[in-house]
């Protein structure tokens, strides 16, 4: 599909606030996924469009958290693991189900993102309060029993599909997964939940990169807003009040369910 200047402006522009949003408070996909089906993209192309878009800031983000990453091997290499496999899955299915499935699909799968942004610390809470006690203590990983990572794993896998084929939300179930196996340190909590996001991503972009599922002139512009919304973002992340964000995040996520429960279910487009 063509581009024109009115489609790469306001793509442009929605990448802005995605990629503010994203560096700020997350959710930025709330705002940029809609806005590529907006213009006319197919469901999963617009999805998978929309993930290689914004992609490069999760990466950039994911670089600055390395330095707080203290998670012993045990732990991270069955994760990293499991979420490359998942992701990969979820990206493959997402290829193969059919555009007026996907579509139908599309205010269930953002709805279901923006419940969990919007319920995350709760879940996280029924991880267990005590894991969040005290931030300024080191790591506590205790020796996990081949059971406890079987499960652990398990959800993982099943995250790493969720977020290969959508992945609104995907960091709250991953904190909370954290939490319940002993992890106190909230930076390197956010540390490895960034990594694994974007491993699953960047295996999610590899596979709709070679399928030829991007449409690349919106994918650009698209990208080159997220980046600079990102960077705005980021360099003024110690101003912003984050329970703000959080609601205004969570209204355009129930804005976007609404408009598509009835485009999709009402007026059966």
């Amino acid at each position: 599909m063509s581009l024109g200047l009115n489609h790469a402006i306001f793509l442009f522009f929605a990448g802005v606030i995605a990629g503010t949003l994203n560096s700020l408070a997350g959710g930025g996909s709330f705002v940029s996924f809609p806005a590529l089906l907006f213009i006319g993209m197919p469901p999963v192309e617009a999805n998978a469009t929309n993930t290689v878009a914004v992609w490069p800031g999760l990466a950039a983000s994911t670089f600055t958290y390395l330095k707080r990453l203290d998670v012993p091997a045990r732990l991270l290499v069955p994760l990293v693991v499991t979420s490359v496999v998942g992701g990969l899955a979820g990206a493959l299915l997402l290829i193969k189900t059919p555009q007026h499935t996907f579509f139908h699909l599309v205010p269930w799968l953002l709805l279901g993102g923006t419940l969990l942004f919007a319920f995350g610390n709760r879940f996280r809470a029924l991880a267990g309060r005590s894991a969040f006690a005290d931030t300024t203590q080191p790591i506590s990983v205790p020796v996990i029993s081949l059971p406890v990572m079987a499960a652990v794993c398990v959800l993982q896998l099943v995250v790493g599909v969720y977020g290969g084929y959508f992945g609104g939300g995907i960091g709250f179930v991953m904190m909370g997964m954290m939490a319940a196996v002993g992890m106190r340190d909230i930076h390197s909590m956010n540390a490895l939940r960034m990594l694994l996001a974007a491993a699953i991503n960047l295996v999610a972009v590899i596979t709709f990169i070679v399928v030829g599922a991007v449409y690349w002139p919106q994918c650009l512009v698209m990208m080159a807003g997220a980046m600079a919304g990102g960077w705005s973002g980021a360099h003024y992340a110690q101003k912003a009040d984050p329970k703000k964000l959080r609601l205004v995040v969570i209204a355009m996520g129930l804005i976007m369910s609404t408009y598509f429960f009835v485009t999709v279910y009402v007026l059966g487009k």
